[in-house]
């Protein structure tokens, strides 16, 4: 048994109020331990497929264990940015208002970076990245280098896509009822936008952040000239300037258009409960429906 996806959607908007109305140590706390579940499910993705040449099954390596790190999210209730975006079905009723759903979003964001780059740190301190000869180190960089040089168009589009796939997994494991359902459709979905090589923008706070420490390791550098073919003035690219404007911020439009007009609003709209109005003579008169009624949504 599990929720349909109206009763999913109506179920997300009931707690909507609660999740912006969370005190702010509260909200930032969750999302610092999301930013470093996805940061682990980066990290280890990377293990994962550093050492496979075919990049079709590179990413599919790294496709089957990203997705642990949404599973986390979703099961210990911490706050993702690119899934929080689906709190703009909170809007047309007014549970929540524009405000507070901006409010949410920015401090989710600022702890989904948080968590991310403390993960990066964590990550480089324990050794991972001497994985073969350090050439899981040099991938680091390999990694961070195409995001960092991404056009704006592709960032913003790639983001669009992404969240459309993250936002459906977390309606369709709200829809399942235990936690096997609740894993099983989270991992697929998932699976599908890392394989298409989508960008998610809390994933790239940790990625960006990762190649940028292993940047400052010649070693690493070395084995990534060695590898990959980097070329000196790529590695210029790889900078804090292009994590944010290159990246981050065209890829963080991508994903809030992505979950919020892609999924949440028309999924709101799809699945809204109407009612009939019918109006008496005199009412009719004074201009005003009878019963409760606001633009076709049942209070």
């Amino acid at each position: 048994m599990c929720l349909s996806v109206k009763e999913a959607v109506k179920t997300y908007k009931n707690g909507c109020k609660s999740k912006c109305n969370a005190a702010t140590e509260i909200i930032v706390g969750k999302s610092i331990l999301a930013g470093m579940m996805i940061g682990m499910g980066a990290a280890a993705s990377s293990v994962a497929a550093h050492n496979i040449e075919n990049v079709g099954l590179a990413r599919l390596a790294a496709a089957v264990v990203f997705p642990v790190g949404l599973m986390m999210v979703i099961l210990l209730g911490a706050e993702l940015f690119t899934g929080d975006c689906l709190a703009v079905i909170g809007l047309p009723e007014k549970d929540v208002t524009l405000l507070q759903f901006i409010r949410l979003l920015a401090l989710v964001y600022v702890g989904n970076l948080f968590g991310g780059v403390i993960l990066s740190w964590l990550v480089s301190f324990s050794g991972q990245l001497d994985y073969t000869n350090g050439m899981l180190g040099a991938y680091t960089i390999k990694v961070a280098l195409g995001k960092a040089a991404i056009t704006p168009v592709k960032a913003v589009t790639s983001g669009i896509l992404c969240n459309i796939l993250v936002c459906a997994a977390v309606l369709m494991a709200l829809c399942a009822k235990d936690v096997a359902g609740k894993l099983l459709v989270s991992f697929f979905v998932i699976m599908l936008f890392v394989v298409a090589g989508f960008e998610h923008c809390v994933a790239n706070m940790y990625y960006i952040t990762a190649g940028l420490i292993a940047k400052m390791n010649p070693d690493y550098v070395e084995r990534a000239v060695e590898y990959f073919g980097v070329t000196g003035a790529q590695l210029e690219v790889l900078n804090l300037k292009n994590m944010i404007f290159n990246n981050l911020i065209p890829v963080t439009v991508g994903n809030i258009i992505g979950g919020a007009c892609f999924v949440g609003l028309p999924l709101y709209y799809l699945n809204r409960e109407k009612v009939s109005v019918n109006k008496t003579k005199e009412e009719s008169d004074n201009g005003k429906y009878a019963g409760t009624y606001v633009r076709g949504i049942a209070r």
